[in-house]
């Protein structure tokens, strides 16, 4: 995520900390310092925000962890002044595992408020409840009752909350998941036009956890539903067969010739008739700035790319552009460059197919998607 700096890493799952929640960390020291130009009770205060955010971690963490049994890995987690973002590579396929994924984190947030309890019965230092406010009473009361807070609110019905997710994967098991996505997504953007009914009237801060709800609701169901459309397609329907290809002792200056020459941004690195690597738009910007023109291929082509088969379910080689580092997958027949997928051929490849059945429904003829056969790319 831009804007993001990495603060730490445990178990292989890079933390990151987006540059909105310094803003954050600033308003909150702001407000503690107005009550009374107090600088331990400024600390304090922030100290609570970090303390309140560590649970955050911790929380996403107990996603990322339950995920990794089932197999799925976790890119990194971002904290933001609206919580943390643990950006799993794919949601288990499995109902059952995604209910265990989506319970895991407000799980840990319980665990942590029974800790808090505990503590507090044993010290017996309770603020009595009329006498907390935002900037004061005990620390570890308010952090408790924080903690309580996330859970009843990561358990609303709402997309992309643990709750939304835990509905979906409820409704999954009964229905298709294409069907139980787009009721748990209904649910979420109605639970979001209560968010922002309640902030006109009430607190603002509403308004836009209304805003976040309701995009993160659409996001997750157009994204299944892309998904669900793509079942049964081979992925040498959908894949560009019209390329150029570099090989490694190619200059950076061919790659922007060819950038220039054409609409093609990614390119694939053969060698021997082997793709050995993806030249991204992205690296050779950046290989121009820091090496200049002269720099070869070899020296800046990812060789983290993943290839899938041209007989592969075009549904699975989309999973693999969304969990794979580079987004241009080469697509092989018996171990020769055929094609490229990538998420922007997909996506009009879906377009395409939508229009047609649409002039289908409208009596229209010759609605049958062209597919020449698989071309070789055009070697440079």
């Amino acid at each position: 995520m831009k804007w993001s700096w990495k603060i730490g890493e445990w178990q292989g799952i890079a933390v990151h900390v987006h540059a909105t929640f310094l803003i954050l960390l600033g308003f909150v020291a702001l407000s503690h310092w107005s009550q009374g130009h107090s600088l331990a009770a400024t600390l304090e205060g922030v100290g609570l925000i970090l303390a309140i955010f560590g649970c955050v971690v911790l929380h996403e963490f107990g996603h990322a962890l339950t995920a990794a049994r089932f197999g799925i890995k976790t890119r990194d987690i971002t904290l933001l002044p609206i919580g943390g973002v643990a950006r799993l590579e794919r949601i288990p396929s499995d109902p059952r595992q995604e209910l265990w994924v989506a319970l895991a984190g407000p799980t840990v947030n319980v665990v942590i408020a029974f800790c808090l309890f505990t503590w507090l019965e044993l010290t017996a230092s309770y603020t009595p409840l009329d006498q907390m406010t935002a900037t004061g009473g005990s620390f570890a009361q308010r952090l408790l009752i924080v903690n309580v807070f996330l859970v009843l609110f990561n358990l609303l019905p709402a997309f992309p909350m643990d709750g939304g997710r835990i509905l979906r994967a409820i409704l999954a098991t009964r229905m298709e998941y294409a069907k139980a996505t787009q009721i748990a997504a209904s649910v979420g953007q109605a639970m979001a036009l209560l968010f922002a009914f309640a902030g006109i009237f009430g607190n603002p801060f509403l308004l836009f956890i209304a805003f976040f709800v309701w995009i993160g609701a659409a996001q997750e169901s157009g994204m299944v539903q892309l998904k669900s459309s793509l079942g049964g397609i081979p992925v040498a329907m959908a894949m560009l067969t019209d390329f150029r290809t570099l090989a490694p002792d190619d200059s950076i200056r061919r790659a922007v010739e060819l950038i220039l020459d054409g609409s093609q941004h990614d390119f694939p690195v053969v060698e021997n008739g082997r793709v050995v690597g993806v030249l991204t738009r992205t690296d050779i910007l950046a290989s121009l700035a820091e090496r200049g023109r002269d720099a070869t291929i070899a020296s800046i082509a990812r060789k983290d790319f993943v290839a899938v088969d041209a007989a592969e379910m075009l549904a699975t080689a989309f999973e693999k552009t969304q969990e794979s580092a580079c987004p241009t997958l080469p697509v092989l027949r018996d171990g020769s460059l055929v094609g490229l997928l990538t998420m922007e051929n997909v996506g009009e490849f879906v377009a395409i197919r939508t229009a047609l059945a649409n002039a289908k429904r409208s009596g229209l003829h010759d609605t049958a998607l062209p597919r020449s056969p698989s071309h070789l790319g055009k070697e440079s």
